[in-house]
């Protein structure tokens, strides 16, 4: 029996748990460093696909023998790519655009066999956002929670409470899809336990 190899390409201890809580254990974590940046032009859907890719390509490239999971998580509002949030201001901004309205949280996701085969999905979720005073934006910001979300929240923490509806994949909006992921690793010969 051969030794199987499973990398998660990603440093988001979110994903790593999310990966735990289906008895999954990756050999190694590495996380890819790529440009981010929406490409002029690019849909949010096609940037959340790219950039799953991206990142299992250049990490199987530093582990050529082993199964390479990467996913990216974008949140969108129409056709407007919201950011990973880094500062206050930012916070504020996203959250004052999702206050009261829909938007999509899309996980791009790519699995990579160490044979080369590969396999990928896109997720869309659709939440909307019950309307926020100021002193709950203020609040959320404060308490630092979004920094580093894409959208600046993190619906596994306090913004839950802001989410009045949610269609779709809730561990995709956390940031991979369990389902999806299973199935791409089974599909590609990685034998679940």
């Amino acid at each position: 029996m051969t030794t199987q190899r499973l990398v998660l390409a990603s440093a988001s201890p979110r994903r790593l748990e999310l990966l735990r809580q289906i008895a999954i254990a990756p050999d190694a974590v590495e996380a890819a460093e790529i440009d981010e940046s929406p490409l002029p032009k690019e849909t949010p859907r096609l940037l959340a696909g790219r950039l799953a890719a991206a990142k299992a390509v250049r990490v199987a490239a530093l582990h050529p023998h082993a199964y390479v999971i990467a996913a990216d998580t974008v949140v969108a509002v129409g056709r407007r790519v919201l950011p990973k949030v880094e500062t206050a201001e930012q916070g504020r901004a996203c959250l004052a655009l999702l206050s009261g309205r829909g938007h999509r949280v899309l996980t791009g996701l790519a699995v990579l066999a160490p044979d080369g085969r590969g396999a990928s999905r896109l997720v869309e979720s659709r939440l909307k956002v019950k309307r926020l005073s100021a002193s709950e934006i203020e609040d959320y910001v404060a308490c630092g929670e979004g920094l580093g979300k894409a959208g600046g929240y993190a619906i596994q923490g306090r913004a839950g409470a802001f989410v009045i509806e949610l269609h779709g994949s809730y561990s995709a909006i956390v940031g991979l899809p369990l389902y999806e992921t299973q199935a791409l690793l089974g599909g590609l010969g990685y034998r679940l336990r």
